[in-house]
């Protein structure tokens, strides 16, 4: 019989690599500021296509292994193209994701292995905001549910501190949670 010192976790992240960078980075916390960017040129009527190729980090210039690129629109009933998701679910996913990677690097942190982990979300939204017919209807999201299904080596009450510990730590939950400063200008 194995105990659960002797099984070895295996969630695909890199923990002890993690903390080696923090460790580094306390001792030059200016590397720690990130510049994230993100081009988006327009299509056709509510389309766009973005890129995201580089961003600036650990004191210069990095470039991902891959440039990768997204298409919003909107969909028919908004008389649209629907030619990709709309920007509000690409948030949904951003959270999605964020919450999710959190959850697998805590989970290998504390050596719980994960077996499945999936994460529905929901945001409420009236349109009638966006739309113009009543400015005291807010534009974006009224209220956003995120639900977890985790199947781990952990009881429920170690699942929930995954969770949670995840939420306390990810930048998307935070920007949606808390006002950002965002600068919008015309060049």
């Amino acid at each position: 019989m194995q105990t659960a010192t002797s099984i070895q976790v295996d969630n695909g992240v890199n923990v002890a690599a993690l903390l080696g960078a923090r460790e580094a980075l306390a001792q030059a916390p200016e590397a720690a500021r990130f510049t994230w960017r993100a081009r988006c040129d327009w299509v056709n009527g509510t389309h766009s296509h973005a890129t995201i190729d580089s961003y600036h980090g650990l004191g210069e210039e990095q470039r991902h292994k891959t440039r990768f690129t997204f298409d919003a629109d909107h969909p028919e009933v908004f008389a649209s193209e629907d030619h990709g998701p709309t920007p509000v679910e690409y948030v949904l996913v951003g959270l999605a994701s964020c919450l999710t990677a959190g959850i697998a690097a805590v989970a290998q942190h504390r050596d719980i292995q994960l077996r499945s982990v999936v994460a529905t979300l929901e945001g409420s939204m009236d349109i009638q905001g966006i739309l113009g017919m009543d400015s005291d209807v807010r534009n974006g999201f009224e209220d956003v549910r995120v639900r977890f299904e985790i199947d781990a080596d952990a009881t429920r009450e170690e699942i929930e501190a995954l969770v949670a510990q995840s939420q306390k730590r990810s930048a998307v939950y935070d920007l949606l949670t808390n006002p950002t400063n965002v600068t919008v200008s015309v060049a």
